[in-house]
């Protein structure tokens, strides 16, 4: 339950339709895809799915908007970002643009500049009822 190591245990979760820009490399263009996304190295152009993850590792570098139900964020995005269910911010993510999220985590050291946008369509977990009947 409170487990770390979170991000390569939602990878897992789509073997065999996980793709890897690998450390070094450089995609430029879009790139649109089912499954999962994991970048260690530096894609100049959008990361499109509407029913997958995308992972940008410390040394991954992303200029371009993504959009994905789950975005995992440890290294640098420059453009905004839309993860529609979840968003989570490692201690060493950078982002330059908008962050638009059902639930996000962020952790202590992640640099943001842009805004925070929730996405209000989603259920929000353990929201209090409007009125509380207490028996006395």
């Amino acid at each position: 339950m409170w487990s770390k190591d979170k991000s390569k245990t939602n990878l897992q979760r789509f073997s065999g339709k996980t793709s890897l820009i690998a450390a070094g490399g450089v995609l430029s263009g879009d790139l649109r895809f089912q499954g999962a996304v994991q970048v260690d190295g530096r894609i100049n152009g959008n990361l499109l799915t509407s029913d997958g993850m995308v992972r940008i590792s410390v040394e991954g570098q992303v200029e371009g908007e993504i959009r994905a139900l789950h975005v995992v964020i440890d290294g640098e995005v420059i453009g905004d970002v839309y993860a529609a269910e979840h968003l989570e911010l490692g201690a060493r993510a950078r982002v330059r643009g908008n962050l638009y999220y059902g639930l996000m985590e962020m952790a202590m050291g992640a640099q943001i500049e842009g805004c925070l946008c929730h996405l209000k369509d989603q259920p929000r977990p353990l929201e209090l009822p409007e009125t509380l009947d207490i028996a006395q």
